[in-house]
């Protein structure tokens, strides 16, 4: 029965990850919680994403507070507070703040793995970063060809 899968998070709480996420980041829905359905993730736009490809996940974006712009097909979107965006599998987007403080968007992706992704992006810690501590895109996409994920171009740095 499904019941025993009910979750109630009290505001600023998020799930227990198996590594630590940086601040700005909490899982709500994890992908174990939903039976691999989908993950639901609060996250704090810190960070421009450089352009990426979800071949099996569909993401849906929901800011929360603040502005941000997506890439998607040649044409830049700005996301309002209360506006969304679904952003299909297997189409390469890119994703910036355009406010200070930085946007907050509620992330919803389906089939679920995104947060298992981020876990292991931030478990590999220094494996995956250049000398000067940007992310190696290429590395990433080691770790991330398990759910589909791959970087396109660009560079990044989360801490």
């Amino acid at each position: 029965m499904s019941a025993d899968r009910f979750i109630l998070l009290q505001p600023g709480e998020s799930r227990q990850t198996r590594v630590p996420l940086p601040p700005g980041f909490g899982v709500k829905v994890a992908t174990t919680d939903s039976e691999g359905r989908l993950a639901v993730l609060e996250n704090r736009l810190d960070v421009d994403i450089p352009p990426h490809v979800h071949e099996l996940m569909d993401e849906f974006v929901y800011v929360l507070e603040g502005e941000m712009e997506i890439d998607f097909q040649g044409r830049t979107y700005r996301l309002t507070p209360g506006m969304c965006a679904l952003l299909p599998h297997g189409i390469p987007h890119a994703m910036r703040n355009a406010s200070q403080p930085p946007a907050r968007a509620l992330q919803i992706s389906t089939p679920g793995g995104w947060d298992q992704f981020m876990e292991d992006l931030f478990a590999a810690g220094p494996a995956v970063r250049t000398s000067e501590g940007a992310m190696d895109l290429e590395k990433v996409n080691i770790v991330g060809e398990r759910y589909g994920m791959r970087y396109t171009e660009g560079t990044m740095t989360l801490d």
